[in-house]
């Protein structure tokens, strides 16, 4: 599904310093229906990766086919177009809008192409899955930390997204609500048959995934022993 080869992206150094390199000829190839976790010390670039291929980042080389589309080629409304339709995005914060309902919050994605009554009907199998049916008509603010990361999982699955990018997603919750979290997205993913890439600290989280990869040196390692870190 993913195909990512040669990818660099260097940052600009310090005053007068040289342009710092975080991601060197990267390359990584992800099967459909897989879950992947990328590991690796703060600021080595596992966010970039996740936001490079979601389109929210540009690159300086390499390509990154999406079932055999060259990404690079999409112009701003396809890449609009790609992020809402293809990619599911969790974050660590759950950016929940905390004037609306746990269900309109869920529900935002599906507003560019108009809220359907199918929309709609997705969304309660999903707040069901997720344990959070009850809580749907609650403000974010009268809900608890791993309720709110629900929602935000559902919402990044609700237009039906062919891969979810999630960043830290457990890293705001504590040890029991982040074993709960990390069990739903690996459900969604084996129910689903969602492509999953998880960025993450945790490595209870990563050996969930079907494959581990450590961010070293701008490069990906795979194989990463699940029995140690």
């Amino acid at each position: 599904m993913l195909q990512i080869t040669g990818l660099t992206k260097t940052y600009n150094g310090a005053s007068g310093t040289a342009r710092r390199p975080v991601l060197n000829s990267l390359s990584l190839d992800v099967e459909k229906g897989t879950s992947v976790a990328v590991i690796g010390p703060s600021g080595c670039g596992k966010t970039t990766l996740l936001n490079i291929v979601a389109l929210l980042d540009d690159f300086d080389d390499g390509k990154i086919l999406f079932k055999g589309n060259d990404l690079s080629t999409l112009n701003e409304k396809e890449r609009a177009e790609f992020r809402n339709k293809k990619i599911g995005m969790v974050f660590q914060l759950h950016h929940l809008l905390p004037q609306c309902s746990l269900y309109e919050n869920v529900l935002l994605p599906t507003l560019p192409g108009g809220t359907k009554n199918t929309d709609k009907e997705f969304a309660e199998s999903l707040l069901k899955e997720a344990g959070i049916w009850e809580q749907r008509y609650q403000k974010p603010a009268e809900l608890s930390g791993g309720e709110c990361q629900r929602a935000a999982v559902v919402r990044a699955l609700i237009n039906n997204p062919e891969l979810v990018l999630a960043d830290e997603p457990t890293g705001a919750l504590d040890g029991e609500n982040a074993d709960q979290l990390g069990e739903m997205l690996i459900n969604l993913n084996k129910k689903r048959g969602t492509t999953l890439i998880v960025v993450t600290h945790s490595l209870e989280l990563a050996r969930k995934m079907d494959k581990i990869y450590r961010l070293s040196e701008g490069k990906l390692h795979e194989g990463e022993n699940k029995g140690h870190e």
